[in-house]
């Protein structure tokens, strides 16, 4: 018997709008019948996936793997103009999945090229979203962590932007240092929204429990940094993909009341299942019990119409009409 008596999820958690749309994207296609494939994986989280694949998504790392005819999603990280041209002239059809708040940044760099600034990209080289900015601003200089900095040049006239999931805060330390590199700096904040919102709500989180679980996929940047943030705030925290990665009682020590949240890509159904796991494994007496219970009602305190899975009507409401 454990220790556990509450588990709470963090506010404004599953997908983000853009992963949300995607993924609908991807299955309003295969539902259709249309042979659909996503270019690269639409979501980190291999449940999707998987719930993807069993509907007949299949995911492509490059055009020449589909078919002549069939469909291909791009996701919500974007990609770059030379891509959609070359799906155009193999036939494909395709069905924009990218994030309006990409889509944002994609015209930023249009205009900041037009203008003739020396372009600093903050991001993480070689990810979907910063590959497909730079197809906008080939020649924008990419960098990453402080080590990266001293590579920025001094120029007249330059302009800063992020990748979206970049942390607030290392935009801001790179903003302050770009200062002194520029007579004229021009600063885009692209940092998402929700992203920090999703940050702000796990460290409020982080400081109400006693132990936190984030749920998402290892490959995931914005869910390992809210891993960090719970390390900031000195509240003890591990990092699983599914419910069953949880499989030791120990970790959570004298832990009363923990926490759960999730990174952009990960379902809310998902954090449901990982508080009735945290529950059922080291909960109180009454806490086991009552798990399924419990888990439903955090995830009830919780959610918002924002945070929900799917923009899809339900079946019920489908057969309906």
């Amino acid at each position: 018997m454990g220790m556990v008596r509450e588990v709470r999820i963090a506010k404004r958690t599953g997908f983000c709008y853009g992963v949300r749309e995607a993924v609908d994207k991807a299955k309003e296609s295969a539902d259709a019948g249309k042979r659909t494939h996503t270019l690269g994986q639409v979501v980190h989280n291999e449940g999707v996936i998987a719930e993807l694949g069993a509907r007949g998504v299949v995911s492509i790392a490059e055009l020449f793997e589909a078919d002549a005819g069939s469909t291909v999603v791009i996701r919500a990280h974007g990609v770059t103009p030379a891509v959609r041209s070359a799906a155009a002239e193999r036939g494909l059809e395709m069905i924009d999945g990218t994030c309006s708040w990409v889509i944002g940044e994609q015209r930023q760099l249009q205009g900041l090229v037009a203008d003739g600034y020396t372009i600093v990209l903050l991001g993480t080289p070689n990810h979907p979203e910063v590959v497909g900015l730079l197809g906008f601003a080939p020649d924008a200089i990419v960098v990453d962590d402080e080590s990266d900095w001293d590579r920025i040049p001094r120029k007249k006239r330059m302009a800063l932007i992020t990748q979206s999931t970049q942390p607030p805060w290392k935009f801001e330390r790179l903003a302050a240092f770009m200062v002194s590199r520029a007579h004229e700096l021009k600063i885009i904040n692209s940092v998402c929204p929700v992203t920090i919102r999703r940050q702000e709500d796990t460290v409020e989180l982080a400081r109400a429990v006693d132990f936190i679980v984030v749920v998402g996929g290892r490959q995931s940047a914005n869910t390992r940094e809210l891993t960090r943030l719970c390390e900031i705030v000195g509240t003890p925290a591990i990092q699983v993909e599914r419910a069953g990665d949880l499989t030791d009682a120990s970790v959570f020590g004298s832990s009363g009341v923990v926490g759960v949240t999730g990174g952009t890509s990960t379902p809310i159904e998902d954090l449901e299942a990982v508080a009735e796991r945290i529950l059922t494994l080291a909960g109180t007496g009454d806490a086991t019990v009552r798990a399924h219970d419990l888990a439903v009602a955090a995830l009830g305190a919780a959610a918002t119409p924002a945070g929900r899975t799917t923009s899809l009507p339900s079946p019920v409401l489908a057969a309906a009409r």
